[in-house]
């Protein structure tokens, strides 16, 4: 069995030059077969609350749903690296709860890494969860714990006092121990400004081709999810529709009585 991959290892392809593929799981069925395809770095988004659990946003998302989700993805992978959401009001309150918070994630759940949201607010507590041992990726641009705040889901930097503001979030973070930074929907040319002067790597979303990094929300790229769709996602597949043509025909079989078929007798008459 390899070993697991390492935020070590994002560093060195970052400086390699190598781009780090990434992508949101949250069962271990799912994250089996992403493994397997060679996605190695797995993101355990608070995004399950759109995806899988029915809810508008992710405001609704509670820890110990991100403790469940993980521990399955962590369940069905031995080499990605893992890395949980925080979820809404789990670190905002004071870093002390939040590294206690953190803690279960990497103790209960088996996460190698924890994400939150926010720049220079949140830099004490990056720092502080840091501190204790536990790997902290940061996330910038839009924030969708903050949907309520920001009005929607914009695209965030647009203004020059915005964009200035963003790369100094991100230079707050990396000096706060962060060893990654999500950027999503910012325009390309702000991202490829903040990936140029960071030494950490940078993953977009929504953010250009110049990141060092991209990630994407599976049920998005698989085409399985389609209440709401960012524009700039890329479906590589379509199986919402297998999957409603699949029920369809076995739901169709069994009201014909066409299945189970009958057991054919194993002993033949002379």
């Amino acid at each position: 069995m390899s070993a697991r991959v390492r935020i070590t290892d994002l560093k060195a392809r970052k400086r390699r030059g190598e781009k780090i593929a990434v992508l949101t799981a949250y069962d271990a069925t799912m994250a089996a077969l992403f493994e397997r395809a060679g996605i190695d770095t797995l993101l355990v988004g608070d995004s399950v609350g759109m995806t899988c659990l029915g809810f508008e946003s992710t405001i609704p998302v509670t820890l110990d749903m991100m403790v469940h989700h993980t521990a399955a993805v962590v369940r069905g992978t031995s080499k990605a690296l893992v890395i949980a959401d925080m979820p809404f009001l789990s670190y905002q309150v004071s870093a002390d709860e939040a590294l206690r918070h953190a803690g279960r994630l990497v103790q209960d759940a088996g996460a190698a890494a924890v994400k939150l949201e926010g720049g220079r607010a949140v830099v004490d507590t990056v720092s502080r969860i840091v501190d204790a041992g536990i790997p902290v990726m940061g996330h910038l641009g839009l924030l969708p714990q903050s949907v309520n705040q920001v009005g929607g889901y914009r695209k965030q930097g647009t203004e020059p006092g915005s964009a200035d503001a963003i790369l100094a979030d991100a230079k707050s973070l990396e000096h706060a121990g962060a060893f990654a930074v999500v950027l999503e929907m910012i325009p390309a040319e702000l991202a490829r400004t903040i990936t140029a002067e960071l030494s950490v790597p940078t993953i977009g979303i929504g953010a250009g081709p110049d990141c060092d990094g991209q990630v994407l929300v599976s049920h998005d790229m698989l085409g399985l999810f389609d209440r709401f769709v960012p524009s700039f996602v890329k479906p590589y597949a379509n199986l919402a529709t297998v999957v409603v043509d699949a029920a369809g025909r076995y739901a169709a079989e069994v009201r014909a009585g066409q299945f189970p078929q009958p057991e054919v007798s194993s002993t033949s008459r002379k």
